[in-house]
């Protein structure tokens, strides 16, 4: 007779193995984004099974994920390695997320309640206080920019946009602009052109704010590609 223990452990085991995925996902996610592991590096399995204490299980799940958000890319005959991003995958994604933040930020004028509103104008307030006492050194590195740019996404209610922009492009804008020199960032810019984009939301004004989200990152991705250029 099977020991009931034995299989109550066995339903627990199972329980935990999404939460050691979730938990790995999240480990993988950062240490990519902030150049732990470095573009371009090869991601040995057994070594983070290893160096985390987990099953292959929960790990390869966590590397499915990570390389579903597009940050590990599998190649043949090398194995798991960490995505580079080039000027042209970076044009390519500024591209598209000029088009659908722009949508976002229409359709959020339509569904945002006012308590996301005043939310958002409490961040801009204090994306100001931390500017002027960081000199602007890390204000994209804190999320500050995409916190802003998330909250409208997400205020859109459009659950294709939020996939796109917030599970398939986040994070790979996160890990440019955080391994990016600080030239090539304008947060006071960046500031103003995001309290224009609020207005205009606040109005309801949905082709005004869909001009400025629009407009704000293509400014972006003009200053990127200048900045590619030079190096």
């Amino acid at each position: 007779m099977k020991d009931p223990t034995l299989a109550v452990s066995g339903k627990a085991d199972a329980a935990k193995e999404p939460t050691k995925s979730n938990s790995l996902l999240e480990v993988l996610v950062e240490r990519i984004v902030t150049g732990i592991f470095p573009a371009g590096s090869k991601i040995s399995e057994p070594e983070l099974a290893r160096q985390f204490a987990v099953s292959r299980g929960p790990l390869r799940e966590a590397m499915m994920r990570v390389e579903a958000l597009g940050l590990v890319e599998r190649i043949p005959h090398v194995g798991a390695r960490v995505v580079a991003l080039s000027p042209q995958k970076l044009a390519e994604i500024y591209a598209v997320r000029e088009a659908l933040e722009g949508m976002a930020a229409r359709q959020a004028c339509e569904n945002i309640t006012d308590e996301e509103i005043a939310g958002l104008e409490t961040l801009l307030q204090t994306h100001q206080t931390h500017i002027e006492q960081v000199d602007g050194a890390s204000y994209f590195h804190q999320h500050g920019d995409f916190d802003f740019h998330y909250r409208i996404i997400k205020a859109s209610r459009n659950s294709k946009l939020i996939s796109l922009l917030c599970d398939e492009l986040y994070h790979l804008l996160r890990m440019y602009r955080y391994q990016s020199p600080r030239s090539h960032s304008r947060p006071e810019r960046a500031l103003n052109e995001h309290t224009q984009i609020l207005a205009a939301i606040k109005e309801r004004d949905g082709e005004l704010a869909e001009m400025l989200m629009r407009r704000h990152i293509m400014r972006s991705r003009t200053l990127i590609e200048s900045q590619l250029k030079k190096d």
